[in-house]
This record gives structure tokens, sequence and C-alpha cells, in this order.
């Protein structure tokens, strides 16, 4: 229970933040976004791993760092923190936030770059918070952070910078049902993303294989 409730809480303050930043027009918006993840990565990633990330999730399993019985119950925690905080979000502004890819992105820009920095942010992840050679090291959440503000930095004008399926589709449903948004655009935040996740698992392996 303590690692879905860790899940819960720090799906909610990344999408919080990206909602809040979004929003206000917060100047240099992706540092924000980064620094909020990195906190929450340090703050919760002793007890469940600091995912709040489907395809982080997907990756650590096909690494095989975690038990298949608790991949679903880690997608509904990182899937209710998301809903909980697009909720919070409507409720302080007043408006509806979703990510969506630039008008002349096309299609497959926007899914390349959710899939390569989602790839980035799980081989970051496996390799600085659950491989051996790095166990006990000190700046796993920075390395995490960083990544996604250089995603939301150099790809969130592309893509819209969500690289995690809970960013995506929970904003999406609720401007959907509330701000009279559209769910066209949904899937790109989950082919993308989760197909990164599981390329990670895939190099992770292939980086440690003499390791194993």
């Amino acid at each position: 229970m303590k690692n879905l409730l860790t899940e819960f809480i720090g799906t909610f303050f990344l999408v919080l933040t990206i909602g809040l930043v979004v929003l206000n027009g917060t100047p240099a918006a992706p540092l924000a976004i980064g620094s909020a993840l990195m906190i929450m990565v340090y703050m919760g990633g002793h007890i469940s791993g600091g995912h709040y990330n489907p395809a982080v999730t997907l990756a650590v399993l096909a690494r095989g760092a975690m038990e298949r019985r608790d991949v679903i119950p880690y997608w509904l925690a990182q899937a209710a923190g998301a809903l909980a905080a697009a909720a919070v979000v409507a409720l302080v502004t007043g408006s509806t936030f979703a990510p969506a890819p630039a008008l002349d992105a096309g299609v497959l820009a926007p899914l390349v770059v959710e899939l390569l920095f989602t790839f980035a942010l799980a081989l970051v992840v496996l390799n600085t918070a659950t491989a051996e050679e790095t166990a006990g090291n000190s700046y796993f959440g920075l390395a995490i952070g960083f990544t996604v503000m250089v995603g939301a930095f150099t790809g969130g004008p592309i893509s819209g910078g969500a690289f995690n399926p809970a960013v995506g589709i929970d904003p999406i449903l609720w401007n959907a049902a509330f701000g009279g948004g559209s769910i066209g655009g949904l899937w790109l935040y989950v082919v993308g993303p989760l197909t990164g996740g599981w390329l990670a698992a895939a190099v992770f392996r292939a980086q440690h294989a003499a390791a194993d």
C-alpha cells in the first residue's frame, strides 16, 4: 500500500506542476517540471522506485526489476494521481489543460519525440536507480529530473512534451470531459512512451549482458 500511495503522490505533484506552469505561462516551465520530478523521485524512490510514469513501470518490469502482479496497481495509482491533479488544476485556475502536438508537426514527428525522450528517461531510470553498478548513488534524482527537463525544452514544442502516459491520458480525458477538448491525439501519449519504455529495457539488457 505504501508503494501505491507514493506513486499516487509523486504523479499527482508532477502533473499538478505541469498543469499550473502551462496555464500560468510560467517562464522556463521545463525547469519547474524537471525539478518537480526530481523532488518527487528523491521523496519516494526508496519506497516505490519513484516511477510516476506507466512507461517507466513497463521498463522496470521488462528489465526484470519488479513483479508482474505489481504493474496494474502501479498504473492505477499513477492514473489516479494524474486525474486528481487535473481536477485540482481546474479547481484552482478555472481552466483545463492537455498536452498537444504543434499544429504543424504532423503525426510522425511528435510520435518520434515522445518515443525517444521516454526511451532516454526510462534508460536513465534503469541505469541510475536499478543497476547494481550504481546502487546507493545520490545523483539518480538529478539525472531523472534533468532528463525530463531536457526533453521538455527540446521536444515539448513539437510533441507537447508528455513522455508519460499518465501526463497525457488523464489531462486529455479531463479536458475532453470538462473543457471541450478532443481525445484525438490521446493515442500518441500511449504508443510513443510505452514503446520507448520497452525499448529502454531491451537496451539496458544489452548494456548489461556481460553482467547477466
